[in-house]
């Protein structure tokens, strides 16, 4: 029988592997409650994840086991190093996620695992896991599932069905990287996964428009993580890559980890520290990709492959584009006024409900949540601007890499009239005046 400081010192060593992989997140699925089950993914879902409403919740987040036949050169459980191995049974991650859960101190569990003995071997044992937990503990809540590359297509298959979100690591952008640094896996088997999650997800789909009694597959989709800094690619080459996943295989996200260095490689290189305002700026940039309506080509130049660090891939773009600015904010359309910086998704939308009503005017930008600092140089309204871009954009830039706090009661240069809003705005305000915070 296994003691409690067996499994305690199972938990410490296998929760610890864990951390490196970050593509964790509980958004995306609502699990309907079943009779005589605990847990649920409704109302969220020890790993700290935010929801697509920014709610925190917590995750039990452990490898299954770290004793892996692999030798990859970035990983910290890669075959060659001296760590300390522990692998868990299915019963003892099924006991530990229920008694977790039901001390409060989780709400769904993210369970990744190396690879022992063969791919199908693990991913036969991951199942198992999964399926006791709906079936014998009646686990109702969060589960993301690592899909291990290759496993075999119907252990894939079975898998989603049982949990909310399956996840293939691709790891490197291109498969020269790959081979180089993770030579046992292929760029190819680990797409081949992605693509039959990926039918499988088109089949459920057209399946539920047809019964909503159709057995569910992976509703909270399917995401990846590709290390930042760990190869030589360009940011460009990344978002490339990830536009493809995207549009090919019907990705819920693509995650970006900044690569620590943990192991002694000549094929890696020694970063200071980890390139951690790039991952920053990549995942700014695969926002537009996902919901501004970007392309990954229009967020680069001609002869630069990188992102600029000194400011967000909207306000780069911007810069790039000065002939598109300033905009009338009471004529644009929607996909032009997410192009503006400062102005985001929710409050494009509250400019076209609320110029509805009547013209804007530049007062009322702020209170509907629009970021003035931002988009203080790129919008107009009623034909007046807040500030004009300078002629020189050189100096435009200077002025954004530090810019200037603007208080929602500063007036632009020469001030402007306040336009008297009308009855039915006053009634209506309250749904789309709040202040938005965190938009680009």
């Amino acid at each position: 029988m296994v003691s409690f400081a067996d499994i305690q010192a199972k938990l410490t060593v296998l929760s610890g592997a864990a951390k490196y992989d970050v593509s964790c997140v509980s958004s995306g699925s609502r699990r309907r409650g079943v009779k005589g089950g605990v847990g649920s993914t409704a109302p969220s879902g020890i790993c700290h994840s935010f929801t697509s409403d920014g709610r925190c919740v917590s995750l039990l987040k452990i490898l299954f086991t770290n004793d892996c036949i692999f030798d990859c050169s970035y990983c910290v459980n890669r075959r060659s190093n001296d760590v300390p191995r522990a692998s868990f049974t299915e019963g003892e991650v099924a006991a530990l996620t229920m008694e977790f859960y039901h001390r409060n101190y989780i709400e769904g569990l993210f369970l990744s695992s190396a690879i022992t003995r063969s791919p199908d071997y693990t991913m036969e044992r991951l199942v198992r896991t999964v399926k006791d937990l709906r079936l014998k503990e009646r686990f109702n809540g969060y589960i993301h599932l690592k899909a291990l590359p290759g496993a075999s297509k119907s252990l894939i298959i079975e898998a989603g069905s049982y949990v909310d979100r399956l996840s293939a690591n691709i790891e490197l952008p291109s498969r020269e990287s790959l081979k180089l640094l993770a030579p046992q896996k292929s760029g190819e088997g680990i797409l081949s996964v992605m693509k039959s999650m990926g039918a499988e997800i088109t089949r459920y789909r057209e399946e539920k428009e047809k019964s909503r009694k159709a057995p569910p597959f992976i509703p909270a989709g399917q995401s990846t993580q590709l290390i930042v800094g760990a190869s030589p690619e360009s940011d460009s080459t990344i978002l490339r890559l990830s536009e493809f996943l995207y549009r090919r295989f019907s990705l819920k996200r693509v995650f970006y980890s900044a690569y620590i260095p943990v192991n002694e490689s000549p094929h890696l290189p020694a970063p200071v520290e980890p390139p951690l305002l790039r991952e920053h700026r990549l995942y700014q940039a695969d926002w537009l990709l996902r919901f501004y309506g970007f392309a990954s080509a229009e967020l680069f130049g001609e002869q630069c492959r990188n992102l600029d660090e000194r400011w967000d891939p909207k306000t780069g773009w911007a810069l790039a584009h000065p002939e598109f600015f300033p905009l009338e904010v009471n004529s644009a359309p929607y996909e032009a006024l997410v192009r503006v910086p400062g102005i985001g998704t929710l409050s494009a939308k509250r400019i076209i409900a609320a110029r509805k009503l009547h013209s804007l005017s530049l007062e009322d930008l702020a209170r509907i949540g629009v970021v003035m600092k931002r988009a203080r140089f790129f919008v107009m309204a009623a034909g007046k601007y807040w500030e004009k871009i300078p002629s020189d954009i050189s100096r435009l830039q200077d002025i954004l890499t530090a810019p200037k706090a603007v208080r929602k009661t500063d007036r632009p240069p020469g001030g402007y009239e306040q336009l008297p809003l009308f009855p039915e705005y006053e009634r209506q305000k309250a749904g789309y005046l709040a202040a938005v915070t965190g938009e680009f």
